[in-house]
């Protein structure tokens, strides 16, 4: 499967990518298979529709407005181009009408208070993340049915995509014709020794043999609403939405930052508070239900922006070059961990999301600033390493504590470790492979209480208000 740098970065809403925007995809999906596959033999006339939500989408569906997306899917809406403003009119009107009326289909009938059910029993075996579309006849009788997984990033899988895994995803993409189809970091080192190319370099070509055109024009307006996303996120303040009246912080603290930036007195680490600042801008717009940039994920999004920001604002030898060699590199590394693991914190916990977040801005940044591949194929270890076991958590189901300064906490991180990966000579004890397949390993050994259903840690740990 190949996996383009637009895969791994790509618009969406908030709070969540696999609860928010992956639902939504897979509605838009269901009324696509209602529109261009057989109906189960002997069906009569389309005529209603059911929807249930299963495993951890069920038990933090409210709070990532889960149930929210699949309506909004079902009116056919996409998370790349809806108004996140017109979504409560369009929910409103479907509460009253209780009708589906989608291009191509006869009109469905779907009460939203009666036909998405929460299944909070054991979740489906394939994954975490599962919701089920049932359309009926008007008979009552099965008309389709059809089961999807919300991976995490964003991407969504049937039954039978999820089940098909080639023998090797080298063997597969050298099938497909990519120059460099690299599936390990180890192949990626050797593939790169051999050409004399680096990171970016590969993933260039392979982006540009997958048919990307105008390569550079679509990153630089990739990189640029990242940045847009951090700017709003610095305009706006206030109390986010949700219940737990968690105060927005990061327009403030930019505010404080930009005062004082050419004082005398700032403290020797402010760039932690930048980066901070940065990222949590980003992470407040998603916790709103703002549009954002998956990286790789919505709960993660704000890692890799912050250090991109920091790179460009705080490196006067920051380049456009520079910058999408940055993003090329830290694609490749989220490409990299979802193929051989997760970045779905519903199935190895937060850190195959902010964890594989850091690693991403590790890589890019050290790549940006000059480094080996080898280097930056430290550099992603040493972030990934340090994030090995970490929870998901959130309180309530939504996307706030502890994930707005758990983004920040891995935008610092991920700093420290291209530094640490530039100062060596990249030799380094455990190869990113093996780290991946110790991150996946914590992920599946880890109780499913700590897996995005909000039954454990910080999540049952809060005060009573």
């Amino acid at each position: 499967m190949f996996i383009s740098v637009f895969d791994i970065f790509k618009p969406g809403i908030g709070p969540s990518s696999s609860h928010t925007m992956g639902p939504m995809v897979a509605a838009e999906r269901f009324l696509e298979a209602l529109r261009t596959e057989d109906r189960i033999p002997g069906a009569g006339d389309l005529a209603a529709l059911t929807v249930t939500l299963h495993g951890s989408l069920a038990w933090t569906g409210k709070g990532h407005q889960t149930d929210r997306a699949v309506m909004l899917g079902l009116l056919g809406e996409s998370p790349a181009t809806m108004d996140p403003d017109a979504a409560d009119g369009l929910i409103a009107k479907l509460d009253k009408t209780k009708r589906i009326e989608a291009p191509g289909l006869n009109p469905m009938h779907f009460d939203p208070q009666t036909d998405l059910s929460f299944d909070f029993g054991k979740p489906l075996p394939l994954h975490a993340n599962a919701l089920t579309f049932n359309a009926r006849d008007t008979a009552g009788n099965p008309y389709m049915t059809e089961t999807y997984y919300s991976v995490g990033g964003g991407f969504v899988q049937t039954e039978q995509e999820l089940t098909h895994k080639p023998a090797s995803i080298a063997a597969e993409k050298r099938g497909l014709g990519y120059p460099y189809p690299f599936g390990t970091a180890e192949e990626m080192l050797a593939m790169g020794r051999k050409s004399g190319l680096t990171i970016a370099q590969m993933k260039r070509v392979n982006e540009e043999a997958h048919g990307i055109e105008d390569l550079d024009a679509r990153l630089d307006a990739l990189i640029t609403r990242m940045m847009e996303v951090i700017d709003r996120g610095f305009s706006q303040d206030g109390i986010l939405p949700g219940g737990l009246n968690v105060k927005r912080r990061a327009k403030r603290l930019h505010d404080d930052l930009t005062a004082s930036r050419y004082s005398n007195r700032n403290a020797p680490h402010v760039a932690n508070d930048w980066l901070s600042a940065y990222a949590m801008a980003v992470n407040e717009e998603n916790a709103a239900g703002g549009r954002v940039v998956t990286a790789p994920t919505n709960g993660a999004a704000g890692t890799v922006p912050a250090v991109l920001r920091y790179y460009t604002d705080h490196f006067p030898e920051a380049t456009p070059e520079s910058r999408r060699d940055f993003v090329l590199t830290a694609a490749v590394i989220g490409g990299l961990i979802k193929e051989n693991a997760s970045i779905s914190g519903a199935e190895v916990g937060c850190q195959g999301e902010v964890g594989s977040a850091a690693a991403m801005a590790a890589a890019g940044l050290c790549a940006a600033l000059g480094g080996t591949n080898a280097q930056i194929e430290n550099a992603a270890e040493i972030a990934l390493e340090h994030h090995l076991g970490m929870t998901c958590d959130p309180a309530k189901g939504l996307v706030q504590v502890p994930c707005i300064e758990r983004n920040a906490m891995g935008a610092i991180k991920a700093v420290s470790a291209a530094s640490l990966a530039l100062r060596s000579d990249g030799e380094h004890i455990l190869p990113l492979d093996n780290c991946i397949q110790a991150m996946l390993e914590t992920g599946q050994h880890m109780d499913d209480r700590y897996k995005e259903t909000s039954q454990g840690g910080i999540a049952v740990n809060l005060p009573e208000c």
